[in-house]
Order: C-alpha cells, then structure tokens, then sequence
C-alpha cells in the first residue's frame, strides 16, 4: 500500500544524492571548527520556580530546538530531546536543565520526524501525562511506540488546551526515519497563543527560508519568535532546508515579530558551521540592519526569561543583560 507523501508550499524538494553527501564529506574533511567553544550554561537557573510556576509566562531554553514554555499556567516542550548522541556523534553541550528537573509537561509539541526533534527515549521519561501535537503522519508511530493523547494535525489545523490555542504551521522542510518512509509524515511550525492573544508564540522547528513566513506574518501578531539559526553550512547542501542567520533576520522582519530567540545551534555537530559562529552571523546581520538590540534575546542553556504580562513593554529581562550585541 502507497503512503500519502508531503511536499513545501514552494515546491522545493530536498533531492540530495548519495553524490551530494559524498561531496560534502570530502569537502567537510579539510574543515577547521573549533568544537571546544561552548554556548554557556546559565549562572542561575530557576529550577525551584518552573517547578512550581503556574502564574507567570516564561520560556526557558534547554538546547537545540528544546524549549520549556510556561503559559496559561500550562507547561510545554518543544521538540523534546536529551539524547546524548546524535548518530556516531556525542552531544556537545549538555542540556540546559535535566528531566527530573522539569515539572510535570501538559503539552508536548513536534514539529518533524528527525531524529534531533523527535526522540523516543526521552518522550518515555517527561513528567505527567502530555498530550501530544504532532505533525500528520505520526499518530500510528506514536500509539505502537506506547504513547497515548496523541493528535495529528495538518497545516493550519489548531487545537485549543486550558484556553491557549496551538496552530500548525507550514515551514520548508522534509522528513525521514528509516529507509522507506521519506516524507510520509509532515512537517511545520507551531504557533500558540493566549485566548485573550496576549502573548503570541512561534516556534518555527526546522525550516529554510520559504514564502511562507510572510503568510504566518499576516495572521499572527507573533511577540517571541523561537528561531533556527544552525546547520546551514555548507549551503549548497543545506540551504532548502536549514535557514542561515541573514535570512533568519529577513524572515524575523518579514514576520513583524517583536522579539527574537535564536535555537537549533550549539548543541549537536550536524553540519560544517559552529554555534558561536552562527551567533556571530546574526549578531553581525541584526547591526547590519540597525535593528533593536533589546528585541534580540539570546539565551544560555538553561535560561528562563519572564514575558511581561503588558507586551508594550517587552519581556521583564531580569539578570538577562547580555551587553554584547552592540
């Protein structure tokens, strides 16, 4: 029996061959990267407060594309995973917060199949009894695995949980787990809201740069932008699927977002450029544009930030002050 395949909004395909991945190899060979060069832990890590937190939004940024988000006295991850390794490869930076330190998660969201956004082993160990939003395709994966409250949902499908509302929405993309399942499930971003809207929230998963994020832009009021901004070298290979940091400027501007928090760097060595890198990368674009320094909000591992409950005033930035993206 044929299964459904997914496609972009654009039509871009990710059509590498085993010629392209051979290439890159050979070429990645005489790179030089400096993998010692760590994104930071954080100094004080509100473990005491997220435990019991069900007043005040937060986000906190475990590492990759994992985030613990706070709201609506609601708990939700983003692409959970603590694996140690990714491949042959071991984890670079350890997780900003353990498992045990989390308080127990209501929602659980997906945003794709790859192994670095969704991780089995890590899902079968969260606190509580989530219910989990995932990308269609991934029900049936998800019940054989032992995991119940799960719902599918296509591009822009919501559902609403304890007065917040969860939209999947498109992204560049694709999607694999073993040898014959390419894009047999699908992909995106996820938007959430309050139902009094707020605080709007986007985490983007893993995307190229695409038309699409103009159209997010047009019906979200987005004020915390949860942005990829790794594994875009080399970019002949990686650029339909994997947004570099200029574009990931372009999109944030294009989105009319208020605030910026990069992701998906620093954490796993997936492909040839680093995670201080690419900070620097999108420091550099952020100045080049003459952008507001104090909407570009980059996290250490473990790092909470509290959103202010007037979003005229941006987020309250505590110990937050980073000085150095002037």
């Amino acid at each position: 029996m044929l299964r459904k395949k997914y496609t972009n909004i654009d039509n871009i395909e990710n059509n590498k061959k085993f010629s392209d991945v051979w290439k890159w190899r050979r070429e990645a060979k005489n790179l030089q990267k400096d993998l010692t060069d760590l994104i930071p832990q954080a100094a004080d890590k509100q473990i005491a407060f997220m435990q019991n937190n069900t007043v005040q939004p937060t986000i906190t940024w475990v590492g990759h594309a994992t985030f613990l988000i706070q709201l609506g006295g609601v708990n939700i991850l983003t692409d959970p995973v603590w694996a140690l390794k990714m491949g042959f490869r071991p984890r670079i930076t350890q997780p900003g917060l353990t498992i045990k330190e989390l308080p127990e998660i209501n929602i659980v969201l997906i945003s794709h199949g790859h192994y670095d956004h969704l991780d089995f082993p890590t899902l079968r160990q969260l606190k509580g009894e989530p219910t989990y939003l995932v990308p269609v395709g991934f029900k049936n994966l998800f019940l054989r695995k032992g995991l119940k409250n799960v719902e599918e949902l296509t591009w822009w499908d919501n559902r609403t949980f304890d007065q917040l509302q969860f939209t999947f929405v498109p992204a560049q993309h694709w999607t694999r787990r073993g040898l014959f399942d390419l894009n047999t499930s699908h992909w995106g971003g996820w938007v959430i809201k309050n139902a009094d809207q707020q605080v709007c929230i986007y985490f983007v998963g893993d995307s190229g740069n695409f038309s699409g994020f103009q159209e997010i832009g047009k019906k979200f009021s987005i004020d915390y932008l949860l942005m990829p901004i790794g594994a875009y070298e080399p970019e002949w290979f990686m650029s339909e699927s994997h947004i570099n940091p200029d574009d990931a400027v372009k999109a944030y501007l294009e989105l009319e977002a208020e605030n910026f928090i990069p992701m998906h760097y620093g954490t796993y060595d997936l492909s040839d450029d680093t995670g201080p890198k690419a900070l620097e990368r999108l420091i550099k674009a952020w100045n080049e544009k003459r952008l507001d320094s104090s909407k570009l909000l980059i996290l250490q591992l473990g790092e909470t930030i509290h959103l202010s409950d007037d979003n005229n005033n941006g987020p309250n930035r505590h110990d937050y002050a980073r000085g150095n993206i002037d």
